[in-house]
């Protein structure tokens, strides 16, 4: 944001700290971030339910993104008076993020959830901030510091952890393949987040990016390529059983409207790094959730797992902060 110029013949008041003005809106952005990642890690417990009731990945995905695109249509047609140029100028990160932050994402990590406890699934979706860092070492061609190879290192032996190889837990090879295309698209959603046209309001971007995802799996399921497998049955949630409309409406409300606006917000304050890094805590909430809903709770060497993965990126985001 520029800096206004004051011009007077008289001597200024004594300025403020620099800090002063930056730290309340990074703050800001680190709430709506742990916020954001609240709601979205019951997005799990939400899918799973309805998976075990036999509906399809693909199906539950596409009601999550269509519905989520119909709620917020209305509010994006009035925040867009007059502003329609900013959607033909970010069409492309309208798209990527539809097709891969959003579609993709969740349809993997849907996948990964059918044959995985929901916190295993989502600690591998969550190796996202470890692909941040080896795309940007890649992409930029300079060897990170000791601190964020530490870090990543330690986020791959949690990661060995989590799938618990030489245990009695089972963990289905499959489902982890679909967890590890859910980080894919998960670091694309970050970058794509932080990246867009800071004009472009995030309820716009989240939007387009649902409605983009929507109409994608539509079409695949249209030409044979997906099965769209619903069943109107009640649904069980912690110890009770509920209508499945009840598990849908979460869904779609609570874990797609409220968390991916927050979600979009949180990124373009804090940037793709710090968002990613604060994200992390969704893996604790989906366990939480998991366990209040559906009474699950992974294996503890699992669980020690997952402390290295978030241990491993702290590293990381500490070496970041030390950085000039």
């Amino acid at each position: 944001m520029p800096r206004e110029e004051i011009h007077t013949q008289v001597a200024p008041p004594a300025p403020l700290p620099v800090s002063a003005p930056l730290r309340k809106p990074r703050m800001g952005g680190i709430g709506i971030a742990l916020f954001s990642s609240a709601v979205f890690g019951v997005s799990g417990s939400f899918a799973k339910a309805l998976l075990e009731a036999g509906w399809s990945p693909a199906a539950a995905v596409t009601l999550r993104m269509a519905g989520a695109a119909l709620v917020l249509l209305l509010p994006t047609l009035l925040v867009m008076r007059g502003k329609w140029p900013l959607v033909a100028s970010n069409w492309k990160s309208i798209l990527l993020f539809g097709l891969f932050g959003v579609g993709a994402c969740q349809f993997f990590y849907f996948l990964a959830v059918e044959r995985l406890d929901v916190g295993v699934a989502l600690l591998l979706e969550y190796l996202a901030p470890v692909l941040i860092v080896l795309f940007l070492w890649v992409k930029f061609r300079k060897r990170p510091k000791v601190m964020t190879i530490g870090g990543t290192l330690l986020s791959l032996a949690g990661l060995v952890l989590v799938l618990d190889l030489t245990g009695d837990t089972r963990v289905d090879p499959i489902g982890v393949l679909w967890g590890l295309g859910a980080a894919v698209g998960l670091t694309v959603y970050f970058f794509v987040s932080a990246r867009a046209d800071g004009a472009l309001p995030p309820i716009v971007l989240a939007t387009g990016g649902l409605l983009v995802g929507a109409v994608t799996m539509g079409l695949l399921a249209l030409v044979g390529l997906l099965e769209m497998k619903m069943t109107f049955v009640p649904v069980r949630l912690a110890q009770w059983e509920t209508q499945w409309w009840v598990a849908l409406g979460g869904l779609i409300l609570i874990s797609t409207v409220i968390s991916y606006v927050t979600g979009i917000m949180a990124a373009r304050a804090l940037g793709s790094k710090l968002a990613s890094f604060i994200s992390l805590t969704e893996v604790l909430f989906a366990v939480l959730w998991a366990w209040l809903l559906l009474g699950e709770l992974p294996a503890g060497i699992q669980l020690l797992g997952g402390v290295l993965i978030v241990g491993g990126v702290l590293l990381v985001r500490a070496d970041e902060l030390r950085s000039p």
